[in-house]
This record gives C-alpha cells, structure tokens and sequence, in this order.
C-alpha cells in the first residue's frame, strides 16, 4: 500500500475522531474529549500541520480548564503559541 492511498483514511480517521471529540465535550464528557483530541493532535503533528496542531492543541487546553487541571491547560496553550485562536468556537 503507497503512502499516497492512505492519506484519504487518514483524514477520514481524524476526521472521525474530531466529531467524537465534539459531541464528547458537548456531553460535558471531557475525559473523552480529551481522549478523542489527542488522536487528532497527533494526527495533526505527523502532518505537520501546524495550524491542526494549534487548533486541537486549544480545544485540549479548554477540556483541561474545564476540568479544573489549569495546568494541563497551559502546557497545551504553550504548545498552540498563544491563548486565543479565532479557530476555536
């Protein structure tokens, strides 16, 4: 199997686990949520995405401060660059 042919079930698979995660966190379900968005943040990281990486990196930060771990919440703002992204809605 080339490379080629499996990027398409790649972005269907995070894509999958991207809905997942929003209907976990919609749920007030963040340990699911943060389970779901991990896979994506690292989906995105071997794609070297790095706009991917910011995005899932802060839905993770907003699961953590929802949580109450202000401090995993941190860690993953440090890793988006900054705290406040237009992509997060």
């Amino acid at each position: 199997m080339s490379a080629a042919s499996t990027v398409p079930s790649d972005i269907v698979s995070l894509r999958m686990s991207h809905c997942r995660a929003e209907h976990a966190a919609a749920s007030a379900q963040y340990h699911l949520a943060v389970l779901h968005y991990r896979t994506c943040l690292e989906a995105a990281e071997r794609r070297e995405d790095c706009r991917a990486v910011e995005f899932f990196a802060l839905k993770l930060a907003g699961c953590y401060d929802r949580m109450g771990l202000g401090q995993k919440a941190a860690s993953f703002r440090a890793l988006a660059g900054n705290g406040d992204s237009p992509l997060i809605g």
